[in-house]
């Protein structure tokens, strides 16, 4: 993994980098941001890049042959490298995820009785993950693996395994690595780690890859040093999709407004564009405000089926209009100016704008907040059934002291 393969993020590349260059690398990094911003990206190219031939000027004859060229292998000392070379064999090693120095750890689960429930039993089905879904997060990593209904965790026997590995004197390159992903996984057995961390081995990094700080245990949280890794930008995540996906521009526009700077969001909003959710929408608006309780069971059922991501991706579509109808209500016509080459665009405003004569601005806070609390239930696996009916009430209550109609 090079940082050039990674969506936006330029300034933590340069900051990673310059921490190199100047020779302030912690022990101990926390990789901090929420899913689908590129963290574990982040970490596995700052890995290949500190451990490059090309950025440290260090090769041997075993990397690179006797007669190797050593102008594709050695750094100038007089300029920054800024990528790792992607052609010695230490980054080649680590663009397959295969380097004997750079150890990985993240959840995993007891898959029959004797098993040993660590990272080394997944590799294959890590290296492939994060070819497959760099960007993605836990849920799909444990249903990568099969797990079914059984919680992912970091046990004691990792924490263990973890010790003996970096216990090791490095094989081939000057820094060994432990990158250990969703560390909100590791319990009480991370105390196991402690010593390891407090007095490791000369020139061993952890990089721990986490999304909710408050969910690690302080004892490890309070021996790392913080580094952001902040939301991607709409333009990032729109430009990705232009050149990864080749979708028209509009389009990855819309998505990628509504993504919330979250790649992986984006990526199953475009499996899922297909969906006519403004349809779906506006028939259960009528059905809540008009048609009555026959339709509105009609349309529970009809949601029910869809499954868990296409239901969270409906809800998010929802309080994306609704923000955009607020951003109306309150700027005007300097929000509604449209753009004619736009029609997704268009549609939205247009939508947004019938909203506003549906409820006012404290009704449609009060349906976001309704929304994002549903979202919540919809991941933790809550009964879709029941989810939507108790919504579709809620929403009822909210604003039927108005009876104006969406329609086509």
């Amino acid at each position: 993994m090079q940082f050039k393969d990674i969506i936006g993020q330029q300034e933590v590349k340069q900051r990673l980098i310059e921490m190199y260059a100047q020779n302030r690398l912690s022990h101990a990094l926390l990789f901090l941001g929420k899913e689908g911003n590129g963290s574990l990206m982040l970490a596995l190219a700052f890995a290949q890049y500190v451990n490059c031939s090309a950025v440290n000027g260090k090769s041997t004859s075993t990397e690179n042959g006797l007669f190797a060229d050593a102008s594709t292998v050695q750094a100038d000392p007089n300029k920054l490298v800024e990528d790792a070379c992607g052609v010695c064999l230490s980054c080649q090693k680590a663009a397959q995820f295969i380097h004997p120095d750079i150890h990985f750890s993240y959840p995993t689960y007891t898959r029959k009785a004797n098993d040993k429930p660590i990272a080394t039993a997944f590799v294959a089905y890590w290296r492939k993950f994060i070819v497959e879904q760099p960007y993605g997060n836990n849920y799909d990593w444990l249903q990568f693996i099969s797990s079914e209904n059984k919680q992912g965790k970091i046990s004691a026997l990792e924490c263990e395994d973890i010790n003996r590995k970096l216990s090791l004197k490095s094989y081939e390159s000057e820094y060994k690595f432990l990158i250990m992903w969703m560390p909100e996984f590791l319990g009480k057995e991370g105390n196991k780690l402690l010593k390891l961390i407090e007095e490791p081995p000369a020139k061993t990094i952890f990089i721990f890859v986490a999304e909710n700080e408050q969910l690690i245990i302080p004892t490890i949280l309070s021996r790392t040093q913080l580094i952001k890794i902040p939301a991607l930008s709409v333009h990032n995540i729109e430009s990705a999709l232009i050149a990864q996906k080749h979708i028209p521009a509009d389009k990855a526009h819309q998505i990628a407004t509504m993504s919330e700077g979250n790649f992986r969001e984006s990526l199953l909003m475009l499996d899922a564009s297909e969906d006519n959710w403004e349809l779906m929408l506006r028939e259960w608006l009528n059905a809540i405000l008009k048609t009555g309780p026959v339709a509105q069971v009609k349309w529970i059922e009809e949601i029910a089926k869809i499954g868990r991501e296409k239901q969270k991706q409906f809800l998010k579509f929802f309080t994306h209009l609704l923000e955009q109808a607020v951003r109306i209500e309150m700027m005007g016509d300097q929000a509604n100016e449209m753009d004619e080459t736009n029609e997704l665009l268009n549609l939205q405003l247009d939508f947004a704008s019938r909203l506003n004569r549906l409820c006012n601005i404290e009704q449609k806070e009060a349906i976001i907040q309704e929304l994002d609390l549903a979202t919540y239930h919809v991941e933790r696996n809550a009964n879709p059934k029941i989810l939507f009916h108790a919504l579709t009430i809620k929403i009822y209550h909210i604003i039927s002291n108005k009876s104006v109609i969406l329609v086509s």
